[in-house]
């Protein structure tokens, strides 16, 4: 139990791969959002699923796991009531109910350290169950 503390605490290494993917999707748009997953094996953080240009919020929702832990970044298009086109950039921090009680603490002490990685999140949001990070949620969020 010792030994998965002090893994826990310790926090995991960024792949190089998620600040490039966060970078093409923040500035190239070739991607609509990211999924990031701990790779215990590795102790690092790195790109488990990029959704491409034409996919939505559902598509990002749909894609994490009922019962285990995942990091998201969304770019969130909207029209002002000034009719202007704007975009802000959501950090998604999942953690579900059924999830690992050790995956909850690895994503929980790892978190700051991709954050640091991503620079441009506008807005951070935490859920354990869809309701919490809903697309009127984000919505509600970016006005």
């Amino acid at each position: 139990m010792a030994m998965a503390f002090k893994m826990a605490t310790e926090g995991m290494s960024v792949k190089e791969e998620c600040q490039r993917s966060f970078m093409e999707m923040k500035w190239k748009k070739v991607h609509r959002y990211i999924v990031y997953k701990i790779d215990e094996g590795s102790r690092a953080v790195m790109v488990d699923k990029v959704g491409g240009p034409g996919e939505g919020y559902e598509d990002l929702a749909a894609s994490l796991p009922i019962d285990d832990c995942r990091y998201a970044v969304f770019d969130f298009d909207f029209v002002t009531v000034d009719k202007c086109q704007k975009s802000k950039i959501f950090f998604i921090t999942w953690s579900p109910a059924a999830s690992r009680i050790r995956a909850k603490m690895l994503y929980a002490t790892s978190k700051q350290g991709l954050r640091r990685v991503l620079e441009g999140v506008h807005y951070e949001v935490q859920a354990t169950d869809p309701t919490e990070m809903g697309f009127d949620v984000i919505r509600e969020r970016a006005k």
